[in-house]
């Protein structure tokens, strides 16, 4: 009978090569004064409840088209109990959503598109997981516009905890919609 695995069978591939340095320094990041807090970013992402992936937003770079926030991950999120039982995993799916929500946050205070118009996920390119994110920590986001334009943007967004990656993606976004038609449906 093969063995059961447990936690401490559960390891993911590190890479060999070195990773690129984060284009801010996230040590000289401060965690007590936010660019948004949670009502500031309801004022402009339109997600609520379990599918609100963005705790703040702590540095905004127009000029290079940087934002970094940030989910802080509690013991009673909804993936909790089912992701995974004994040994709960944020999942990667909702990492590349945390990842998109920045870009849409990103994308509207910058009004690179009309005002009041939603950004939608269009694509997830080239992720990569690298390390488990897990409950009591906090994921860091770091995203760096690629194309940023009225129709079509596009941004590299590397997340991390305790200063190490845990995941890259280039998330792509869409214009979906005005947001007030959004929210009366």
């Amino acid at each position: 009978m093969p063995r059961r695995l447990d936690a401490t069978d559960i390891r993911l591939r590190r890479s060999r090569v070195p990773a690129d340095p984060p284009p801010v320094d996230l040590n000289a990041l401060d965690f007590t004064r936010l660019v948004a807090g949670t009502e500031a970013i309801r004022a402009v992402n339109p997600h609520r409840h379990e599918f609100e992936m963005l705790s703040g937003i702590l540095h905004l770079d127009p000029a290079r088209h940087l934002v970094v926030g940030f989910k802080d991950l509690a013991a009673d999120e909804f993936w909790t109990r089912g992701h995974m039982p004994g040994f709960p995993l944020f999942p990667g799916v909702l990492m590349c959503e945390a990842a998109a929500q920045l870009c849409a946050y990103y994308y509207t205070t910058q009004m690179i598109g009309e005002p009041g118009i939603l950004l939608g996920l269009a694509g997830i390119d080239d992720a990569r997981f690298v390390r488990t994110v897990r409950p009591g920590e906090r994921l860091v986001l770091v995203g760096v516009g690629v194309k940023i334009h009225r129709r079509l943007t596009r941004f590299r967004v590397t997340g991390f905890v305790a200063g190490e990656k845990a995941f890259e993606a280039t998330v792509s976004g869409t214009p979906i919609g005005k947001l007030e038609d959004l929210r009366g449906a």
